[in-house]
């Protein structure tokens, strides 16, 4: 993907609407910071206390009420020049003049139902005009990955900085403690990013981890996710209040930027986000991506995106998403093999079928450019959801646009003729009888029982030897 539309798209995620003045557009508050972070990382019951100081610039007096307002309203305490309270009102702040707020915060980060991280801001309200101050702290012990510098996006007239964690040298996160992402963490070109099996990984709202620079020219960034059996990688949102278990959404993307090289993702459970991997343009001869043994599922848009990528995935279950399970998009080259796509999505009216193929784009000009769909291949796949038909076939005639459903259960538009070359030993719209919508081990009258073909995936996700291959990601067990 050019390098543009990423930077549009953190403009569009990050741009903020300037804030109204509190009593006109010419009569504004200041502050000493708009973001309070209390970055202490609590071991035992912790308070630390912070202080914002609000700067009446104007000519005239300003009376304004002050409020903490949130969901984690609670941890946070507010003392305005010496008078306690979460919620004051008529507070007198004389032109050119200033007030003393102080905040003082405080976490029990052993008990496991506090988010790991809270935030909340401060409001400055009068006469239906508001300001605010962000706050945020740390719930729970673990590691935080913060910003720790910045890019510029420059458009037209308007520079924006965007900050985010830079990793600039070879980095292991272990396992130890959780890990918790505020933005985003980019990987420089030239290092690698690993983590550890059974290590917990938590994004707040709106962070992602991105693999190669966009504001550099630097190439060769890899992302390794090693997980083992029964010991998995766990990415996820932030917050663990029972409400948002399953909740799509919640973070953004785990992204392969043009440039990234050698990216293996191995068990895995992406889950609650709102893409789970973006794969772009492949840089060498390897695959953008190889994911193996992985659960992607409560996402809100797509499971895999790639965008002119190569992709490679086995023993991998993705369901229940808002928009597509997999997106072979702008052309590349697809290997999908014993991967079970269950599409049941329930939060709302889903309109697009689990995988969509594609072998060209409209550029901003208008004008349609043609990229090649080289190979999508699924093998041992099962392919269902809740749609009437799950595949949708988005060809432009003068481009390539190969593709091959071999020995896979297909739900599928029953006037699409299945018997010529891109089809081999379908299963044509047959119920594959998972266990539940939730549970996608088989039952025994599954047609997708012993219909598979041989292939180097000799185990299936769960360890279980494949003799007469089942189809999906789970060998039937008696």
């Amino acid at each position: 993907m050019p390098k543009y539309i990423f930077l549009i798209l953190l403009l569009a995620i990050f741009s903020c609407k300037k804030e109204d003045s509190l009593l006109n557009e010419n009569q504004k508050l200041s502050f000493s910071n708009d973001t309070i972070i209390f970055d202490t990382i609590f071991s035992s019951i912790g308070s630390i206390t912070k202080t914002l100081t609000v700067y009446n610039n104007n000519a005239n007096d300003i009376i304004t009420d002050i409020e903490i307002n949130g969901v984690d309203a609670a941890h946070f305490r507010m003392n305005i020049d010496g008078v306690p309270g979460n919620k004051q009102s008529d507070i007198h702040i004389p032109a050119n003049d200033s007030i003393f707020i102080f905040l003082e915060i405080t976490i029990d980060p052993s008990n496991l139902n506090t988010p790991f991280i809270l935030t909340d801001s401060i409001i400055f309200r009068k006469n239906n005009h508001e300001q605010n101050v962000k706050l945020v702290a740390w719930g729970q012990n673990a590691y935080f990955h913060t910003a720790n510098t910045f890019g510029e996006i420059i458009n037209n007239e308007d520079t924006t900085r965007f900050y985010y964690h830079l990793i600039n040298e070879n980095t292991i996160w272990e396992n130890n403690k959780p890990h918790v992402i505020y933005g985003y963490v980019i990987i420089e070109g030239g290092y690698e990013l690993l983590i550890e099996a059974g290590s917990n990984i938590h994004l707040h709202k709106n962070s992602g981890i991105i693999v190669g620079n966009p504001f550099s020219n630097t190439t060769g960034a890899s992302l390794q996710i090693n997980g083992n059996l029964n010991n998995e990688v766990i990415i996820q949102g932030d917050r663990l209040d029972p409400w948002y278990r399953d909740l799509p959404g919640q973070w953004d993307r785990i992204w392969l930027m043009p440039g990234s090289i050698n990216n293996k993702i191995n068990y895995a459970i992406i889950k609650n986000g709102s893409v789970a991997i973006h794969a772009d343009s492949v840089y060498n001869n390897n695959p953008t991506v190889e994911i193996s043994n992985c659960i992607i599922k409560n996402i809100s848009n797509i499971g895999i995106l790639g965008q002119g990528a190569h992709i490679k995935a086995e023993n991998t279950i993705i369901s229940n998403c808002g928009q597509y399970a997999i997106a072979c998009n702008i052309g590349g080259e697809y290997e999908f093999n014993h991967c079970t796509i269950g599409n049941y999505w329930s939060f709302n009216n889903r309109k697009n079928p689990s995988i969509l193929l594609n072998n060209y784009y409209e550029g901003a000009d208008g004008n349609i450019y043609i990229r090649n769909l080289n190979k999508a291949e699924f093998t041992n796949c099962i392919i269902d959801g809740s749609l009437s038909s799950e595949i949708s076939f988005d060809k432009h005639e003068s481009g390539v646009f190969n593709y091959h459903f071999n020995h896979t259960l297909v739900k599928i538009d029953p006037n699409i003729n299945t018997n010529n070359q891109n089809y081999t030993n379908v299963i044509k719209n047959q119920n594959p009888l998972f266990k539940s919508l939730n549970d996608f081990h088989l039952e025994i009258e599954s047609p997708a029982i012993n219909a598979g073909i041989n292939s180097n995936t000799t185990n299936d996700i769960e360890g279980n030897i494949r003799l007469n291959p089942d189809l999906g990601a789970y060998e039937y067990q008696d």
